[in-house]
């Protein structure tokens, strides 16, 4: 991770809102959130400020964001935090950032979604209208979201490997037996579909036990759909997969099922792996996606032996 030197505070927000967006600075400023890549600062009621405290790529995710998401975010059903202004670099935050719309709810991986029936129809609602086909001049994907699940197979070895030396899994051949089946599944033929790219239970927000808005859009791309099918597993509770699968329309194939199964198996070894004593990641983990991740991986290994 790359931290700015720059102390990110309250003080540092203003002062950038009253340099190039002076008709927001006298609104109120607090801490919301610190993310993987930014800090979120509340802004009002109704507003955010992002900006950008990690990796350099995050720099480039917001200027995605902000570039794509204004048109994408009416044909959604949740809500989602909409960009409203763009902050240039300057000598007082040398990286650009991001005045969004506040989405309020809580992070799944600190208030997991209860009501399955609910849940599941927000979900698959929200995934049928997000994967409409994408312009040619789409985003690709990072880290290979939404390319070809097998193009994956070094980094599903180095995550297996090292959740098994660390005893964080119970039955690694069966982990590998859901995997192997989901790569060898026939690649995606369609046409290449908008994705969120990174549903996982920090990105998603929930109240009174359903999902209530979507968040980070930083991985958004176009491509196979199997990425973004993965979530099922990975957000729902317990039986509520097969209520997600009748919702979504137009109905997944077999082999994009597949794929995403595999797809959730790397999510779920990356979250164990981040949760358990930070052991991918910041130092000290994210505890909160340890459970998830168990249990979306129980899940894949239970279907499997059906």
């Amino acid at each position: 991770m790359t931290h700015v030197e720059t102390g990110i505070t309250a003080e540092l927000v203003r002062d950038l809102l009253h340099s190039q967006h002076p008709d927001l600075a006298d609104r109120p400023v607090r801490l919301g959130a610190r993310g993987w890549d930014n800090q979120l600062w509340r802004l009002g009621d109704d507003l955010a400020v992002r900006l950008p405290w990690a990796t350099q790529a995050a720099d480039l995710l917001l200027r995605k964001e902000h570039a794509w998401l204004p048109s994408l975010a009416p044909h959604l059903p949740l809500p989602v935090p909409v960009p409203q202004r763009l902050g240039e670099p300057s000598e007082r935050f040398p990286r650009p950032w991001i005045v969004t719309t506040w989405v309020p709810g809580a992070p799944a991986d600190r208030a997991p979604a209860t009501r399955a029936a609910e849940a599941a129809e927000a979900l698959a609602a929200f995934l049928t209208a997000l994967h409409r086909p994408a312009p040619d001049d789409a985003p690709s994907g990072g880290h290979g979201r939404g390319g070809p699940l097998a193009d994956r197979a070094e980094q599903f070895a180095e995550l297996l490997a090292s959740a098994t030396e660390t005893g964080l899994i119970p039955d690694p051949d069966a982990v590998r037996s859901v995997w192997d089946d989901a790569a060898a599944a026939p690649d995606w033929a369609g046409p290449a579909l908008w994705l969120h790219g990174d549903l996982h239970p920090g990105n998603i927000l929930t109240a009174d036990g359903t999902f209530c808005g979507v968040i980070d859009f930083g991985d958004l791309c176009a491509g196979d759909p199997a990425c973004d099918l993965a979530a099922p597993w990975i957000l729902l509770p317990d039986d509520a997969g097969d209520l997600f699968h009748h919702a979504y329309q137009p109905a997944a194939d077999a082999a994009t099922l597949r794929r995403a199964r595999g797809w959730a198996v790397l999510r779920a070894l990356g979250g164990i792996l981040i949760g358990e004593a930070g052991l991918r990641g910041r130092p000290g983990g994210k505890p909160t996606w340890g459970p998830p991740a168990h249990a979306a991986l129980r899940r894949l290994v239970a279907t499997a032996r059906r």
